[in-house]
C-alpha cells in the first residue's frame, strides 16, 4: 500500500488492469498519501472520499470485455477546484461560491469517469484561476513540495503540487495563459497545454480558444494516458473534433528524435529571464545538438502577442466576471476587477484588432513550422518564488507590466493555438524546479507527444517525483 503512490499511472493502471490491486486499494493508498502529505502543502482542498469509494465498488463489479484501451480501471484523480464534479463542493477558489456544491459534472470529468477515473478530491487555485500563484480566501496557500517557503504556481498549482507529492497519479489542469505549464514548471511534472477544443468543454464563449483544459502527470506517457481518455468530440463544443484521433499513448510509447528544431530563451518578447532559467534550458537544447538535432535560434514574430493576448482576455473576462462583480465587488482579488474593468474598457474595435491580429499570428507561426519540427523555450521567466509575493514584478532587474507580465513566455504562445508541453528540464543551484516548454505543430499532439518523450529520456532529469514535501 505505501508503495503504489510511488508508482507511475501506467504502472498502476497495468496493475488494475490485471486485478493485482482494486480500485479500492488504490483509493486507500491515495487517501492516506493525502493525509500524510496535505497538511504541508494543502494541494487538495475537498476530499471526495466516500464518493471515490462508492465508485471504486463499482468499477469492481463492471464487466471487463469491451473495454475502450484508453480505460483507467480504477485509478484516482484529483480535479481542480473550478471544474464541477457532481456533489461535490466546487468552490473557484473564491468567497463568492464557497458553498456551492456542484449538480452536474463537468464534461472533462463526465468523460474521465466514463473512462475508469475515479475522483479522490478538489485541488486548489487562486480564485477564479487567475494568476500564477495558487492562494486563496477560501483555502489559503498551496506549498511547493520542493521548497515549502515557495509558490506551486498557478493556476492549476494544487494538480501540479499533489503530482509532485505523490498524492495522485493524474490531475486535469485548465491552461488560458500558461495554468497547466507553468505550475508544471514549477513542481517538475508534466502538463499539455492542447490545441482548442482537443479536450472538449461547454464555455460561455463556445469559439473561446485561449482557453483549455488538459492533463497533467508526472511524466510524459502518464501524460498521454490521460490525455486519451480525455479527447474526443462533444456536441457541446463546436471547437471539438471528431476524429478518428491517434491513440497518443501510442505515440508517447515511440520516442522520435526531431530533425530541427528553433530554440529561444526569450521568444524575442520577454523583457528579462532569470540567469539559471537560461542557462538550463539552453543546456537542454544543447543536448539535443550533440545528439544529431539540427538546433537554431529562431523564433517566429510574436511581437503583437502581448497586446492580443490581453484584449482578448480582457473581452473573456468580461463575460465571465462583469455581471458578478457588479454585485460582488467586494469579495473579488484587485487583480480580477483590474482585468475585468480593463476589458470593459476596450472598443468594438479594438476586441475585432486582436481577434484579426490573433488569425495573423496564428498563419505566422504555422509558416514558422513548415521549417521546424518544434519550437523550444522556458516555461517561465523565473524559478519559484516566495509564495508570500502575490506576483513577481521584476527578473534580473527588468520591470513587468500587470501581475502576468512575468508570464509573456507562455501565453505569448496561448495565442498560436499550437500545442505545448511543459517537461522538466533541470534544477537551480537552490534545487528549484525549471521547465522547458515544447511547442508542437498545429493540432501534432500526437508528433508532440513522440518528440517530448525522446526529450524527457535524453534530459533524464533527477531527482523525479513523487518526493516527501520538503522544508
Amino acid at each position: 500500500m505505501e508503495e503504489l503512490w510511488n508508482r507511475s499511472a501506467r504502472e498502476a493502471v497495468a496493475l488494475l488492469k490485471r486485478r493485482e490491486v482494486s480500485p479500492r486499494e488504490l483509493v486507500e493508498a491515495a487517501l492516506a498519501r493525502i493525509e500524510a502529505t496535505n497538511p504541508r502543502i494543502n494541494a487538495i482542498v475537498t476530499l471526495s472520499a466516500e464518493r471515490a469509494r462508492e465508485h471504486a465498488a463499482r468499477l469492481e463489479k463492471l464487466e471487463r470485455s469491451n473495454l475502450p484501451p484508453q480505460f483507467l480501471h480504477g485509478l484516482p484523480i484529483a480535479v481542480k477546484d473550478n471544474t464541477d464534479v457532481a456533489g461535490v463542493r466546487c468552490t473557484s477558489g473564491s468567497r463568492i461560491y464557497a458553498d456551492r456544491v456542484a449538480t452536474a459534472s463537468d464534461i472533462v470529468v463526465q468523460r474521465l469517469e466514463q473512462n475508469g477515473a475515479i475522483v479522490i478530491g478538489k485541488s486548489n487555485l487562486p480564485e477564479f484561476a487567475a494568476g500564477g500563484n495558487t492562494f486563496n480566501d477560501v483555502f489559503g496557500a498551496t506549498l511547493n513540495p520542493w521548497d515549502l517557503r515557495t509558490t506551486a504556481g498557478g493556476s492549476s498549482g494544487g494538480s501540479a503540487a499533489a503530482l509532485a507529492a505523490g498524492q495522485v497519479w493524474l490531475a486535469t489542469g485548465g491552461d488560458f495563459g500558461g495554468s497547466i505549464r507553468q505550475p508544471a514548471s514549477f513542481c517538475s511534472v508534466t502538463g499539455l497545454r492542447p490545441s482548442p477544443g482537443m479536450v472538449p468543454r461547454a464555455q460561455r464563449q463556445p469559439f473561446n480558444a485561449l482557453s483549455v483544459e488538459g492533463p497533467m502527470a508526472r511524466t510524459v506517457a502518464d501524460c498521454a494516458l490521460m490525455f486519451d481518455a480525455e479527447a474526443g468530440w462533444h456536441a457541446l463544443d463546436p471547437l471539438s473534433q471528431k476524429g478518428p484521433h491517434p491513440v497518443f499513448a501510442e505515440a508517447a510509447a515511440r520516442p522520435r528524435r526531431p530533425a530541427r528544431v528553433a530554440f529561444s530563451a526569450d521568444l524575442g518578447v520577454a523583457r528579462a529571464v532569470d540567469r539559471e532559467v537560461r542557462e538550463l534550458t539552453r543546456a537542454a537544447a544543447a543536448r539535443l545538438s550533440r545528439e544529431g538535432v539540427t538546433v537554431e535560434e529562431a523564433h517566429p514574430d510574436l511581437s503583437d502577442a502581448e497586446q492580443t493576448f490581453r484584449r482578448l482576455r480582457g473581452a473573456v473576462f468580461v463575460a465571465r466576471h462583469a455581471t458578478l462583480l457588479e454585485k460582488y465587488r467586494q469579495l473579488y482579488k484587485p487583480e480580477i476587477i483590474e482585468n475585468t474593468e480593463f476589458g470593459l474598457g476596450l472598443t468594438p474595435r479594438e476586441i475585432v484588432e486582436a481577434e484579426i491580429a490573433q488569425g495573423e499570428l496564428v498563419r505566422r507561426v504555422a509558416q514558422f513550422f513548415e521549417t521546424y519540427d518544434l519550437l523550444l523555450c522556458p516555461v517561465v521567466t523565473c524559478p519559484p518564488f516566495d509564495v508570500n509575493l502575490r506576483f513577481p514584478t521584476e527578473v534580473e532587474g527588468a520591470g513587468f507590466e500587470g501581475y502576468m507580465g512575468w508570464l509573456i513566455l507562455t501565453y505569448a504562445i496561448t495565442v498560436t493555438s499550437c500545442p505545448a508541453m511543459s517537461l522538466p528540464c533541470g534544477f537551480t543551484r537552490a534545487g528549484l524546479p525549471v521547465g522547458l516548454q515544447v511547442v508542437g505543430t498545429p493540432r501534432g499532439e500526437a508528433a508532440l507527444f513522440s518528440a517530448a518523450a525522446y526529450i524527457e529520456a535524453l534530459l533524464d532529469v533527477t531527482p523525479k517525483t513523487p518526493i516527501d514535501p520538503r522544508p
